[in-house]
Parts: C-alpha cells; sequence; structure tokens
C-alpha cells in the first residue's frame, strides 16, 4: 500500500459493532473497520452494505476485516486486496465474545438464507 493511500494508523474504531446497523436495530454477517476514520460498518454480504457506503460517502478507500484473526485490507479505489498492512490503533477487531452474525438478539433465525 502506498503512503498516500489514506490511512490513520492513530485512529480508533467507532465501536465494536456497525454504527448504522446499531443505529437501526439491524444486524451484520462481518464487520470492516475505515483505514482513514475509524467508522465500523458492515460487509457487503451483510443485508445493508454499511463499509462500501461509507466508501461512496466519503471516498475513503481502504477498509481492514474487523474480524478476530484477520488482518487483511481491501481498496476500493483500487479493488486490491493486501494480506496485512500498517499496525492500526487498537482494537484490532470486535469482542472474540460477540456472535458472528451479530449483535446477539438481532440476528434473525433465518440469516444465512438472506446472505448476499
Amino acid at each position: 500500500m502506498s503512503s498516500d493511500s489514506g490511512i490513520d494508523p492513530g485512529v480508533a474504531p467507532s465501536g465494536s459493532g456497525c454504527a448504522e446497523c446499531d443505529a437501526a436495530g439491524g444486524w451484520w454477517f462481518h464487520l470492516r473497520r475505515c483505514a482513514a476514520c475509524g467508522h465500523i460498518g458492515c460487509c457487503d454480504d451483510s443485508p445493508a452494505r454499511h463499509a462500501t457506503a461509507h466508501y461512496r460517502a466519503t471516498g475513503h478507500p481502504v477498509i481492514r476485516s474487523y474480524e478476530p484473526g484477520e488482518g487483511w485490507f481491501w481498496n476500493y479505489a483500487t479493488q486490491e486486496l493486501y494480506d496485512s498492512g500498517p499496525e492500526l490503533a487498537p482494537p484490532q477487531a470486535h469482542p472474540v465474545d460477540q456472535p458472528v452474525p451479530g449483535p446477539a438478539g438481532r440476528v434473525p433465525a433465518n440469516w444465512a438464507d438472506t446472505l448476499r
């Protein structure tokens, strides 16, 4: 990744779940973290696709997985996947006791049938 990629390693994540899903009472499959501002959004397999919507609204191109044990980055602008990148401010992932999909209590019983 180039040094002008818009990554700010000092910015903490916005929370432990998708900000928009939490506000709307929705749920997510996996979580993604904006490497520029720390916004946590849901992945493109989630019903609402908030991480991609955040990129479209802000132009912040680089996200990092916000799943425990994953450290890959994706650049929306170049459509490139990176196995690793700069260390971002902690935490690196949502809490390990947070279920996937999540959050607990808001995931429908037929969640697998609704994935994109």
